[in-house]
């Protein structure tokens, strides 16, 4: 969907809020706290503070504001007061924020104290992952450029790319078209143009892909019990290339030197 000039603002600004909210709780995440206290600073920053409302409360039944993600679960992670982060945890928080009926989308992983160097790999790679398929992202590219440099990057370091959950095109619905694979062949797929607007929010496995689905209905973890780390931005196609609608302060001028190709 091709969003106007108009639209594109307003995306702009909701990015820009939900940005904000992964940078509040960037100095205060710490050992000893629980996920549902992440949740709770999550939604207080983003009514309170932002004046705006948290997507995912009450999206599809959903009763959280954010997804709390630790160690060995993938994505989907519900807040509880019975999860506490301890030093070694690896955490992905994902945040929504809707802002004049408009969508912002993003997640970060965070490092709880100092973590082991297996995991602390997996999340860095991970992240380059996410950059790669953005930096794939101009008019006339495929939505399968964007899964090839995910895949191969994590293909190439030992990792495996989960296939059943992916980007999706953001505006005034959270999910929209199109469907962004983490993974696939090179100039194939559907080609982009200048606004649209998607995820590319890749899941990296430190064993094998699969997956399994708790009984709570929304917990995904690595069947192996593995860890698994993801990154995730909202991007604009533009003109020339992409802009990063939910680029944080500290990712300010990383994708201008970040080199097409990692060893």
């Amino acid at each position: 969907m091709i969003k106007s000039a108009e639209e594109l603002d307003k995306m702009r600004i909701s990015g820009h809020l939900t940005a904000k909210v992964l940078e509040a709780l960037s100095p205060i995440i710490k050992p000893g706290m629980t996920t549902a206290e992440i949740d709770e600073f999550c939604e207080q920053y983003i009514v309170d503070t932002l004046h705006a409302r948290p997507g995912s409360k009450g999206q599809y039944g959903y009763p959280f504001s954010v997804n709390t993600s630790v160690n060995h679960v993938i994505c989907h992670g519900m807040p509880s007061t019975k999860v506490t982060l301890k030093k070694g945890d690896i955490v992905n928080v994902d945040v929504t924020v809707i802002q004049d009926g408009y969508y912002g989308d993003s997640s970060k992983m965070f490092c709880i104290g100092e973590v082991p160097n297996h995991a602390s790999r997996l999340v860095k790679i991970t992240q380059e992952c996410l950059y790669l398929g953005i930096l794939q992202v101009k008019p006339g590219a495929t939505l399968g450029d964007i899964g090839h440099a995910i895949q191969t990057h994590a293909e190439k370091n030992h990792y495996s790319v989960v296939r059943e959950y992916c980007g999706h095109g953001i505006g005034k619905e959270m999910h929209q078209m199109p469907q962004v694979l983490h993974y696939g062949v090179a100039g194939t797929g559907q080609v982009l143009e200048a606004g649209m607007t998607f995820t590319i929010e890749p899941m990296i496995n430190q064993g094998k892909r699969d997956i399994k689905l708790l009984n709570d209905g929304w917990t995904v973890i690595t069947k192996d019990r593995r860890l698994s780390a993801q990154w995730e931005h909202t991007i604009l196609v533009t003109p020339g290339g992409f802009e990063v609608l939910t680029l944080r302060e500290e990712e300010k001028g990383i994708l201008e030197q970040y080199p097409l190709n990692i060893s």
